[in-house]
């Protein structure tokens, strides 16, 4: 009897679970039913506009700061130092006192110079007199003429003397100035190699200090060679223009072209160029490592934000919106310009692109607009 009771439960319950799956699109639908027909997903999507405006044609590479004028200073003179009159790392100006050096002894050879020279110019107004006197005797039948050729020889001896003299005197006077070193041009000293009492001499290798000019200031990097051509028609009509930028740093200094190498490196296909930075600032340190942008020229072009711009097999794409529906546009980018691509086939400006929400659409999607976040 129960196993009888058993069998009767499971074929009711199976009776009962058929009956629910017969019905089931009636009691799972039966609201939506009620509500009418399901409305067509709508994909949220943060637009863009296609813009026109003028872009610079531009080229990013890797420079270096160098100075337009460096100096060591050296000692001409076999002496010591007496006197340092900057602080290490100074900036200082043209003709700025910087080392005084003992010039005792050449001191004392200046007066022995003048002394002799005097000595040497008495000699010649004595021999001076001598020539007059024989020459008015010898009118008179007094003397021979050879007195008077002997006095003549003598007073332009004694010329020749005072000549030598003097330019003993003057090169003196010349190894006098080199115990005063100057500063030859504005600029950022080094640190003093040398202090007071040291011995210095012409021989060292080692110079008392070294002068940097800091502005203006030269940055050189390298270029493709395919982008010489327009740089040199650039540079013909004074539209070149040089960017450096200190790496971690927003403060950047303008220049333009200096020089262009006349060759270009056969091995990499670079050509070096040397801009020219005011460097009022002292932004740019001698030496230091600048990203550098080279601007050539300006050109019309249209442009979207990169993150516009998705890539398939058969190339760039962007998503188009008109009247609420996405399209796929095939589009051509000819380069990117801070955070910006440059379109040269595909849009004409002023088109509705997706920049986010693009990996939930399909070419014919329905889409509703939402907005930008804030900095995109």
């Amino acid at each position: 009897m129960k196993k009888r009771n058993l069998l009767v439960t499971i074929a009711v319950l199976g009776i009962a679970a058929g009956a629910a799956y017969a019905t089931r699109s009636s009691w799972m639908s039966g609201p939506a039913t009620a509500q009418g027909p399901r409305r067509p997903r709508l994909v949220s999507v943060e637009l863009a506009k296609a813009e026109r405006k003028s872009v610079p044609v531009d080229v990013d590479a890797i420079g270096t700061v160098t100075p337009i004028s460096s100096v060591a200073l050296k000692s001409r003179l076999e002496t010591t130092i007496v006197a340092v009159h900057f602080e290490d790392g100074a900036k200082v100006n043209e003709g700025d006192l910087l080392f005084t050096l003992d010039a005792r002894q050449i001191d004392a050879q200046i007066e022995q110079a003048e002394g002799v020279l005097a000595k040497d110019q008495a000699q010649l107004e004595g021999a001076q007199r001598d020539l007059r006197r024989y020459t008015d005797l010898v009118g008179k039948g007094a003397t021979t003429q050879v007195n008077v050729d002997n006095a003549k020889t003598q007073s332009d001896t004694l010329i020749g003397t005072i000549k030598a003299d003097q330019a003993a005197l003057d090169n003196l006077r010349v190894q006098k100035s080199y115990t005063t070193i100057r500063a030859p041009f504005a600029g950022r000293i080094s640190v003093a190699n040398v202090k007071v009492g040291n011995f210095v001499r012409p021989a060292d290798t080692q110079p008392l200090a070294v002068i940097n000019q800091m502005a203006p200031v030269y940055v050189t990097f390298a270029i493709p060679q395919r982008t010489l051509v327009d740089l040199r028609d650039a540079m013909g009509k004074g539209d070149s223009k040089v960017i450096a930028t200190v790496p971690g740093h927003r403060r950047s200094e303008d220049g333009k072209v200096a020089m262009v190498e006349n060759t270009v490196d056969a091995t990499t296909g670079m050509v070096t160029v040397r801009g020219i930075m005011n460097n009022a600032r002292e932004t740019l340190w001698p030496g230091t490592i600048v990203q550098t942008k080279l601007i050539i020229r300006s050109e019309d072009s249209v442009v979207v934000p990169t993150v516009a711009v998705q890539r398939s097999q058969n190339g760039n794409y962007v998503f188009v919106v008109r009247d609420g529906v996405a399209k796929v546009q095939p589009v051509k980018v000819d380069r990117t310009f801070q955070g910006s691509s440059v379109i040269s086939e595909g849009l004409a400006g002023d088109e509705s692109v997706v920049v986010d929400g693009q990996l939930l659409l399909s070419d014919g999607s329905r889409v509703e607009p939402r907005a930008r976040k804030a900095g995109a």
